[in-house]
């Protein structure tokens, strides 16, 4: 009972700065002179104090990091259940990106880049792949594995007409053949095109218009003159003009003029994550620029095999073309 009021006086007296505060501190650090019996219990006081802080803050970040590797790496996989066309986000829990080897979908090894600090991976399911279970597996530094299954459904058949434009010479055999054999040619040149190494992006993807209406949805046959083209993509209603944004940092590795897509850009964003803008009325951009996330990149238009003016958007994953509103879910 009697140290409290000492241990209390000592530190008002220190930090008020008064004089027989300072002198009895400067005295009992003066290893040439001996303090007097209050300074010396004062001091003491202090110092205990501190020494009993310091203890309690370590005690609590060693408990806190106790805890965090006791829980060790766990898998997470978004959505567990999909259909045929729509991608699937697997992140590490609890792992540092350079602590994870490789992840891997059914065999098939990702790229792994850190998203929100956490080591992530993108798998495009294609429009085609059989229905089935598969097999997610994380190889972590050691021995360490992590493994998880998601279920792939098949996508329901949708057939809708389409018209061939008059431009392009309306809805014959003869243009309908002549189409396909340009889209097969296009969609050739643009599974070559290159993609960096790394992970181009470290904020949210954002849609490329100011406003969002959907006009026609992703993975639906469109029909014409005996012919079936699947839609890999979303339209956005867009009257000529419009502003087109970057949907993220990246680089462009296509802008140029196709017969069926029009005005196309191509925007890669690392590790064989890409975001296709098509039927342009300009392009604003040049191959190899980089542009930034809300860039705009160019003007939306009527070019190509379109009928009315919109914005066409395409997202690949490892080359395989995914619904972009569910990619975008990913990032709400």
């Amino acid at each position: 009972m009697k140290v409290s009021p000492v241990c209390r006086r000592g530190r008002k007296e220190n930090i008020a700065g008064s004089s027989k505060g300072r002198t009895s501190l400067s005295e009992s650090e003066n290893f040439g002179s001996i303090p007097s019996p209050a300074a010396n219990r004062s001091y003491t006081c202090i110092v205990i104090g501190n020494l009993l802080k310091y203890f309690l803050f370590a005690l609590a970040v060693s408990s806190t990091s106790t805890a965090a590797i006791a829980s060790g790496p766990t898998l997470s996989v978004y959505p567990q259940s999909v259909i045929q066309g729509e991608p699937i986000e697997i992140v590490v829990q609890n792992a540092t990106t350079s602590s994870v080897k490789s992840i891997s979908f059914d065999g098939k090894k990702l790229g792994v880049f850190s998203y929100q600090g956490l080591p992530t991976a993108f798998y495009g399911v294609d429009i085609n792949q059989k229905p089935s279970i598969y097999k997610i597996s994380v190889a972590l530094s050691g021995t360490t594995t992590l493994s998880a299954s998601v279920t792939v459904g098949a996508r329901q058949k949708i057939e809708m007409a389409f018209d061939i434009p008059e431009s392009l010479g309306g809805n014959s055999t003869s243009s309908a053949n002549t189409l396909v054999s340009a889209l097969s040619q296009e969609n050739a040149e643009l599974l070559k095109l290159g993609t960096n190494p790394r992970a181009l992006w470290t904020n949210k993807f954002t849609y490329p218009l100011s406003q969002i209406i959907v006009t026609d949805g992703y993975g639906y046959l469109r029909q014409t003159a005996g012919v079936s083209v699947t839609h890999k993509g979303t339209d956005f209603h867009a009257s000529v003009g419009t502003p087109v944004m970057a949907m993220n940092r990246g680089v462009v590795r296509l802008a140029k003029r196709f017969t069926d897509y029009g005005n196309t850009i191509v925007v890669d964003h690392g590790l064989g994550l890409m975001t296709f803008y098509m039927h342009l009325s300009k392009i604003n951009v040049s191959v190899g620029s980089l542009v930034k996330q809300g860039q705009v990149i160019g003007l939306s238009g009527q070019t190509g095999d379109a009928l009315a003016p919109h914005l066409h958007i395409s997202v690949r994953i490892g080359n395989i073309s995914i619904d972009p509103l569910k990619f975008m879910a990913f990032f709400k």
